[in-house]
């Protein structure tokens, strides 16, 4: 098959996998009754550790297969040539298997944080009010990172699949994987904290979920991607701001007496 061919398939194949992966998540957010509706806006969704990865696996998958395309493809440009040449090949989805791991592991603590918070917030016994509060103090974090030289430096590595192939090219199927997770810390050093923003604006909240798609998108493909982070960064220091003096601007903002933790 011509490596153009391979190349279409391999895209065709991504955007069918986030496709279901977005499907999913709305066919279980259509499901939720009104119980259900409630633990969605809890940090661990009312889910234990196995479910919660599950769905932090497929929230990844819908949200960064996408934006991880360019690379994807770029890796698979070059193992193509590698093969015409008589080299040894190696699949793209050795790449994405360590891609995906180290979203894996950031699943793993952002479970931990989130339980290790209800349980907090459940023993001290914070108010709505507060809680949206400290949402709106993490929004201005997530914002403030947007402007810091880290994030200019990891999004520079993700805007450039040749420059990050011509820096940490490795070979074998090992070098596939290291390649994979190298790639991924420096995807995770330029959105952690945009995915940490959705706890505050609720983790299964899609709308959220698409504008955080859109924006990491736009950062890494678009020719002005680098100024799109400044101007969501200046965004999300205002709304933030805005949720520290009107909390109930939060989506997740319950007017109830106290905040219920699962």
């Amino acid at each position: 098959m011509a490596p153009t061919s391979q190349r279409y398939i391999i895209l065709a194949l991504l955007i069918a996998i986030a496709a279901a992966a977005w499907t999913l998540l709305v066919w279980q957010q259509m499901g939720m009754d009104a119980d259900m509706r409630m633990e969605m806006y809890s940090l661990t969704m009312g889910m234990k550790a196995p479910l919660f990865l599950a769905v932090w696996m497929i929230m990844m998958i819908a949200m960064m297969f996408p934006t991880a395309a360019p690379m994807i493809l770029t890796f698979h440009k070059v193992q193509a040539g590698k093969q015409g040449r008589g080299e040894t090949f190696v699949s793209s989805w050795v790449f994405v298997a360590g891609y995906m791991l180290v979203w894996g592991v950031m699943g793993v603590i952002a479970f931990a944080g989130a339980a290790g918070a209800e349980m907090l917030a459940g023993h001290v016994g914070l108010s709505t009010a507060t809680a949206a509060r400290i949402g709106g103090a993490l929004l201005m974090i997530a914002g403030a990172y947007q402007l810091s030289p880290l994030k200019d430096l990891c999004l520079a590595k993700c805007r450039t699949p040749i420059g990050f192939i011509l820096t940490s090219w490795r070979d074998g199927y090992w070098g596939a994987v290291r390649m994979g997770l190298e790639h991924g810390l420096f995807c995770l050093g330029c959105c952690w904290l945009l995915f940490l923003a959705l706890f505050p604006l609720g983790i299964m909240n899609v709308a959220a979920m698409v504008v955080v798609t859109l924006l990491v998108f736009a950062e890494k493909t678009l020719p002005s991607g680098d100024r799109i982070a400044k101007m969501s960064g200046v965004a999300l220091l205002l709304y933030g701001a805005a949720v520290l003096v009107f909390p109930q601007a939060l989506p997740t903002f319950q007017p109830a007496g106290a905040m219920i933790m699962n």
